[in-house]
């Protein structure tokens, strides 16, 4: 299923703010900075890339739903999503 354009464009978002904070922690290992002020931005990442896969599963979700009613292999979508589901968590 491809993703469609808003959520596209959400997606990205997230993701180059994703980028933005990997290159900080990175900015931080090369200054040497604390332990500490790195693992929580670490946790940061960690957060924000758990948040954008509840965000796009949750659009999947919607779709699987909407096609369930109306189309013939509907099932395995179904399955595939709750696959997917117990993947992220």
């Amino acid at each position: 299923m491809p993703v469609p354009e808003d959520v596209q464009q959400e997606m990205l978002s997230r993701l180059r703010r994703i980028e933005g904070q990997a290159r900080g922690v990175q900015r931080m290992v090369e200054e040497g900075r604390d332990c500490a002020e790195i693992i929580h931005q670490l946790a940061s990442i960690r957060a924000a890339t758990h948040g954008a896969s509840v965000f796009l599963l949750k659009q999947y979700a919607q779709e699987c739903s909407t096609v369930a009613g109306r189309e013939a292999g509907s099932d395995e979508r179904i399955a595939e999503l709750i696959e997917l589901m117990l993947s992220a968590s």
